[in-house]
């Protein structure tokens, strides 16, 4: 008889490392969700995240897991998934991670397209180094290190993506768990890179965008009933426009994955023996053993 697979099989023992009231408890909590209602098994998932508060969550979720260095999540996963189709390869880190010093690889794992769910939890600040200005915070933020107000523009990442040819782009919020669970299910099914946004409060260095300020600053997109999800000009124009933030699926579409374009169908590399690949390669493993 087959076992019922609910959010508890996707949660660890590991005791949590993040401030209470942070953003990122309701991200987790709607990732082991949506896990269970799409019945992954924590065997067939590979989960890979970066460095930052945000990085912790992969010890909080039950599966196969890589804590990544710094910026370097995507490539990592990519790797993964063309080793072996058939595991479901979610990424998650970031604002820092994934829009600094992970920008590059960002930017490319877009185009490239493998079929993987890239969640970036974005509290616009660097909350893991004591509250720095990150790649989104607004003009004027004021920290420790920038006490004239921060003199960068912050960057959009879901436009960034849009631009680059993305093919699943949404946002969340941390508060909102029920539209994020659908919002991650959806990434996961989608057939290419999904990128899921989450609006998601550092209660405990960043004071301007707070729980409060996001109630009052984001709309749903799915509250339009003109917009058109499939239709990259809606999804820029209501990216760029000023002023409130959207949320939900604000684009899809479907184009060949990077797995589909390459390694086709052959066999996954995970499943081959080495010592019948080519006799080098087992005296390589010998070495090491």
């Amino acid at each position: 008889m087959a076992t019922t697979i609910t959010a508890k099989d996707f949660a660890t023992h590991t005791a949590s490392w993040w401030c209470a009231g942070c953003g990122d408890f309701g991200v987790i909590a709607a990732l082991k969700q949506a896990a269970a209602e799409l019945e992954l098994r924590p065997k067939d998932v590979a989960f890979v995240s970066g460095i930052g508060c945000s990085g912790k969550i992969s010890g909080y979720f039950n599966s196969y897991a890589l804590h990544g260095v710094h910026g370097r999540a995507l490539p990592a996963a990519t790797a993964i998934k063309l080793a072996n189709r058939d595991l479901t390869v979610i990424v998650a880190g970031g604002d820092g991670d994934g829009y600094a010093i992970g920008a590059g690889h960002f930017l490319h794992a877009v185009r490239r397209n493998p079929d993987m769910t890239y969640i970036v939890m974005d509290n616009q600040t660097y909350g893991l180094t004591k509250g720095q200005s990150s790649p989104t915070s607004a003009l004027g933020y004021v920290t420790g290190t920038s006490p004239s107000g921060n003199p960068d523009a912050p960057i959009n990442g879901l436009a960034i993506a849009l631009a680059a040819g993305g093919t699943f782009i949404a946002r969340g919020f941390s508060s909102e768990p029920k539209a994020m669970v659908e919002m991650i299910k959806a990434g996961v099914r989608h057939p290419g890179f999904a990128i899921v946004e989450v609006m998601s409060p550092c209660v405990t260095f960043n004071k301007i965008n707070t729980y409060k300020w996001f109630k009052e600053n984001v709309y749903h997109i799915a509250d339009d009933p003109a917009y058109d999800p499939t239709n990259r000009t809606h999804a820029f124009d209501v990216l760029m426009k000023p002023g409130k933030i959207p949320l939900g699926i604000l684009y899809h579409e479907v184009r060949p994955t990077l797995e589909s374009l390459t390694i086709k169908d052959n066999p996954a590399i995970a499943g081959l023996k080495i010592e019948e690949l080519s006799p080098k390669f087992a005296s390589i493993q010998d070495q090491y053993r």
